[in-house]
């Protein structure tokens, strides 16, 4: 584990993937694309420890992940993984699909946005890492899937029955994870699981204009809207009411709310500093 606080997001170097960060963005790149970009047990641990670490990482005010070699991610590597499952035993099963898991958690739970810049291949743990972004530019040439049952696994991978019907809904979740079949961009646009159709040279840089967007406005508020929206699944109606009413009371003792009031009274536009 990496001493949280000697993370710099200026010097970090991964070894499994890919990382540059300019003016508060972080870009993570997965890797390997002449495989289209698999993830490996080294790279799930590395990618679950980053977004851990960037909870306490006030330089990084979002994060765009992306793939090189015009495909985004094409699941979990045949030789390095699905191959030695199907030799191991229980207990060592249950601890990948927990780590794996534990991924999804870092990013839902990391307070920063995380955002998706996807062309080509999205299948499998790929496409969970998608799905477990806050936002998603994709392309015509998007492909996303969710193949777990064409290898004999069921649809419930990495939280996806919890977190896809919640994008798309239950019957069009239903539809992606009992059939495994591949879901266009067009198709992911209008579902709802794209937030956008680029053109595949602009893709990777329109997210980062998103993100930058993103990092120039209110990001201690980000940060507490992320956080409702991940709380309150588990929430009554009533129960979200007054959480929200606490979290934006909170906000309303924050810098930036005061500068917002007076760039308003004063007709400018403010600059937020994220406090």
């Amino acid at each position: 584990m990496r001493d949280r606080n000697r993370f710099d997001p200026a010097t970090f170097e991964p070894q499994h993937f890919l990382w540059s960060f300019h003016q508060g963005v972080a870009t993570i790149t997965l890797n390997i694309p002449d495989k289209k970009n698999p993830l490996t047990f080294d790279s799930y641990a590395e990618l679950r420890d980053t977004f851990r670490d960037l909870v306490y990482v006030d330089d990084v005010k979002a994060v765009v992940i992306t793939g090189a070699g015009g495909n985004f991610c094409s699941g979990g590597d045949v030789h390095d993984i699905i191959g030695p499952l199907t030799r191991m035993d229980m207990r060592n099963l249950l601890e990948f699909t927990r780590m794996t898991g534990d991924l999804v958690k870092a990013i839902r739970t990391c307070p920063q946005p995380i955002l998706s810049a996807i062309d080509g291949i999205c299948v499998g743990a790929g496409a969970i890492i998608a799905m477990a972004s806050d936002m998603r530019y994709g392309t015509t040439g998007t492909k996303v899937g969710f193949l777990f049952t064409r290898v004999g696994l069921a649809g419930c991978d990495m939280g996806a029955c919890a977190i896809l019907p919640r994008i798309i809904g239950q019957g069009r979740a239903s539809d992606l994870l009992y059939t495994g079949r591949i879901m266009r961009g067009e198709e992911a646009e209008r579902w709802g699981f794209l937030n956008r159709l680029c053109e595949p040279e602009h893709v990777l840089s329109e997210t980062q204009a998103l993100a930058q967007q993103l990092l120039e406005g209110p990001t201690f508020a980000h940060g507490m809207t992320k956080n409702m929206l991940q709380q309150e699944w588990n929430m009554s109606i009533d129960q979200a009411i007054e959480a929200e009413a606490q979290a934006q009371a909170i906000c309303m003792q924050t810098a930036d709310f005061e500068r917002a009031y007076k760039a308003f009274v004063t007709k400018q536009t403010p600059e937020f500093g994220g406090n």
